[in-house]
């Protein structure tokens, strides 16, 4: 990752993780007919009205905003399975459960583009700031804990 062996190389700002995360493959619902897109990236398509189809996120958005698609959120974006999640996540000690690495980056795309697709929008961002917050808590105890075990190496050492 950049900044760990170079000091002068500086974290990925919001906004590159953003991208980044903007290539995870999202379902969506067109209302239109279309053939296939050939892409640098892939081939997406044919479209056809109301049969599912997936794409990457930033393709799902541009079509949102041109009025071409409804976007399905992902299952894990559910309130029961934010639910499930919260609470294991909240049980378990030392370890996260299992969720897209940009589940953040996605469901703020989501809640700014597609509003109306995510369906218990606002319950859904609390679960999901709820489950971040329960990591940081987890990131930060286990931080604590390894300064006081390295202090009390350094004591030793001293001595």
């Amino acid at each position: 990752m950049a900044g760990q062996s170079d000091p002068h190389l500086t974290l990925f700002s919001a906004e590159e993780i953003e991208f980044v995360a903007e290539d995870e493959m999202v379902e969506i619902v067109p209302n239109m007919r279309m053939d296939s897109l050939n892409l640098i990236c892939g081939d997406y398509g044919p479209f056809y009205p109301q049969i599912a189809t997936e794409v990457p996120l930033w393709l799902a958005i541009a079509l949102k905003k041109r009025g071409k698609c409804a976007i399905r959120p992902p299952e894990w974006m559910s309130v029961e399975k934010l639910t499930q999640t919260l609470e294991a996540e909240r049980e378990s000690q030392g370890s996260f459960q299992i969720l897209p690495f940009h589940y953040v980056e996605m469901s703020k795309l989501l809640f700014d583009h597609a509003r109306d697709d995510v369906p218990d929008m606002y319950l859904v961002r609390s679960l999901i700031e709820d489950i971040r917050d329960v990591r940081f808590h987890k990131v930060e105890t286990s931080l604590e804990s390894i300064d006081t075990r390295t202090s009390a190496v350094k004591g030793l050492l001293v001595l």
